[in-house]
């Protein structure tokens, strides 16, 4: 379906299903997705469409912004980098032992090649930001665990997904984006949360928004932050 109003022009993807509102989702890869009941009329959705229309730009632009920042560093030093919802300033100084670390605003790189050696220091960081993301999502997984009673342990994976920030598998298995590890703890522990109530609720039924304001109070706030202001 395409989407028309004024100079905006956008494709999406309709899809019906037994519900009583219409819903506008906008993915990390700039895909769009209406969700309508099934008796709704194509006038319905153009409406709600055009109500949706600022919103809409904004998200598109949000992750357009997301995606050119992320796919066009050129990792040296003065470039800054997301870690956990902050911004730190990258330095790269050339040693004896490779080393990747926090310190006062900025991530201090050690090199053992050429401090001009860009894809070297490419590597560092990313197998540093694969440290953490273990870490970190591991520590949030278990605490936002903690608020459910399963009786098991669901296993945490991590996968890159290009339209999902995280997916329920199964009532054993979620996966986390590890683009998360960019966004603040809250964010995180949203995402986790929203994916364990799925365990209980597949679909997005009144229940599972239910259950989600139960274990997560005030996520529609978090949302919001993790689509719009984590950049």
């Amino acid at each position: 379906m395409v989407f028309t109003y004024g100079k905006l022009k956008y494709n999406y993807d309709l899809i019906t299903q037994e519900r009583k509102t219409l819903s506008l989702t906008v993915r990390p890869d700039m895909s769009i997705t209406v969700k309508c009941p099934a008796q709704a009329e194509q006038r319905h959705v153009d409406a709600f469409m055009k109500r949706k229309w600022r919103w809409l730009d904004v998200q598109l632009n949000f992750f357009a912004r997301f995606n050119k920042k992320h796919y066009s560093k050129e990792y040296i030093s003065g470039e800054s980098f997301l870690y956990l919802g902050k911004q730190y300033q990258l330095f790269v100084r050339e040693a004896k032992q490779d080393s990747v670390k926090l310190a006062r605003g900025k991530i201090l790189v050690h090199t053992t090649k050429s401090a001009y050696n860009k894809n070297y220091t490419k590597r560092l960081l990313e197998e540093w930001y694969q440290k953490r993301t273990a870490v970190v999502f591991s520590k949030r997984y278990a605490e936002m665990l903690n608020k459910f009673d399963f009786g098991y342990k669901p296993e945490l994976f991590i996968r890159l997904m290009h339209k999902r920030w995280g997916s329920f598998i199964s009532k054993k298995k979620i996966i986390l984006n590890p683009v998360l590890i960019h966004t603040a703890t809250d964010c995180i522990d949203y995402v986790i949360t929203h994916e364990l109530c799925h365990i209980q609720y597949k679909n997005h039924g009144k229940k599972f928004w239910e259950l989600l304001d139960a274990k997560y109070p005030e996520w529609e706030k978090i949302k919001e932050k993790l689509e719009m202001r984590f950049i």
